[in-house]
C-alpha cells in the first residue's frame, strides 16, 4: 500500500530535496500529500516527564490547527505523544529502519493510524533493522522536512541535539523549552537556550517566529516550492564508461561529487546515474557536504 518517491519528482517533498545530501529515493506509507504542507519537527526525550509530554499535545495541537504538520521520529516520549496529538491535523513519522519495520514494537497500534491516516517515510530499504548507526541519517531527514525542530526534553549527548544541530546545518529554526536546571532532562534544551535557540513556551512563540508561514490550515495539500526538471538522458555508452570509472576513483575517503565530476570528465548525468546505482544497491555511502565514499 505504499510507494517509492525518487529525488527529482514532483512528489519529493521540496524542503527535503533543498538539503545538502537528500536521499535518492524515500518509501512512504500513508497519505504523500502531508509531505507538501509546511512542518514542524517536534523531538524529545524518550523517557520524558509526564509535565513534558502534556506540554507537547498542547503545542503540537496548536501548531496543527495553526496549519503545520508535525514531523517526528515514533520513539517513546516526546515523539510518541507529538503524533498522537497530531493524527487529525498531519502527522508523519521517520523511521531509523525500513518503512515496514515497526520501531518500537508497542507503537505498533500508532504506526498503523499514522500509515491510514498520516505518513510513515524512510529512506532505507524495506526489512531494514534500525540499529545505531540509523538514527543520526533519520535525524536528518526529521530536520530537512520542517521548518524549524522543537526540542521540548533532551539530555546531554542526546539524539535530539543531534537533530537540533543537523537543523541549524541545513538552515532550519531550533526552537527549546526551558526548564529546571536540576532535571537532566532539561539540560539540553536549557544549554540550546544558552546558545542561541528560540525559548519556547507555547505554539505563538514559533508562530511569530515562523512569521506566519501558516496561519491558517489549508484546505488543500501546498504545491512544493521544488518541481521536477527534465534532464537529458545520457547516452548508453557514458553509462558504461561512468561504470568502470566512478568505483576506481571513489574509495573509504569522502569526496564532494562535484571534485568527481572534474575528475571524471563525463557528462554529470552518467556520473549521476552510476552514484544513484551504487547507492541502491548499498555500495555507497552519503556524508555532509554533498561528499560520498564507498562502502567497505
Amino acid at each position: 500500500g505504499g510507494r517509492l518517491i525518487a529525488w527529482g519528482e514532483p512528489d519529493y517533498p521540496a524542503p527535503l530535496a533543498a538539503i545538502h545530501d537528500p536521499p535518492p529515493v524515500i518509501e512512504v506509507l500513508g497519505d504523500a500529500r502531508l509531505l507538501a504542507g509546511p512542518a514542524l519537527a517536534i523531538v524529545g526525550a524518550r523517557n520524558a516527564s509526564l509535565a513534558g509530554r502534556q506540554f507537547t499535545r498542547r503545542i503540537a495541537a496548536d501548531l496543527g490547527d495553526a496549519g503545520f504538520r508535525t514531523v517526528s521520529g515514533m520513539a517513546r516520549g516526546i515523539d510518541t505523544a507529538a503524533h498522537e496529538a497530531t493524527l487529525g491535523t498531519g502527522s508523519i513519522a521517520v523511521l531509523a529502519g525500513g518503512a515496514d519495520n515497526i520501531y518500537p514494537p508497542e507503537n505498533e497500534p500508532l504506526y498503523r493510524r499514522l500509515a491510514s491516516v498520516g505518513a510513515v517515510i524512510s529512506e532505507q530499504k524495506l526489512g531494514t533493522e534500525p540499529t545505531a548507526r540509523h538514527f543520526p541519517p533519520r535525524n536528518r531527514l526529521i530536520s530537512g522536512l520542517s521548518l524549524g525542530v522543537l526540542v521540548v526534553e533532551a539530555a546531554p549527548r542526546s539524539g535530539s541535539l543531534i537533530t537540533a544541530r543537523m537543523a541549524l546545518e541545513q538552515g532550519r529554526e531550533v526552537f527549546a523549552v526551558p526548564g529546571s536546571p536540576i532535571d537532566p532532562r532539561y539540560r539540553g534544551t536549557n544549554g540550546l537556550i544558552r546558545d542561541g535557540a528560540v525559548l519556547t513556551e507555547g505554539a505563538a512563540d514559533i508562530l511569530d517566529h515562523l512569521g506566519g508561514v501558516a496561519r491558517s490550515r489549508p484546505s488543500a495539500p501546498i504545491t512544493p516550492a521544488v518541481t521536477a526538471q527534465t534532464v537529458e538522458s545520457p547516452e548508453q555508452s557514458d553509462i558504461e564508461t561512468a561504470r568502470r570509472v566512478v568505483p576506481s576513483l571513489l574509495g573509504p575517503a569522502p569526496v564532494s561529487i562535484d571534485e568527481l565530476l572534474r575528475e571524471c570528465q563525463l557528462s554529470p548525468a552518467a556520473v549521476l546515474t552510476v552514484v544513484l546505482e551504487l547507492e541502491l544497491a548499498r555500495r555507497l555511502e552519503r556524508h555532509p557536504g554533498n561528499r560520498i565514499s564507498l562502502v567497505s
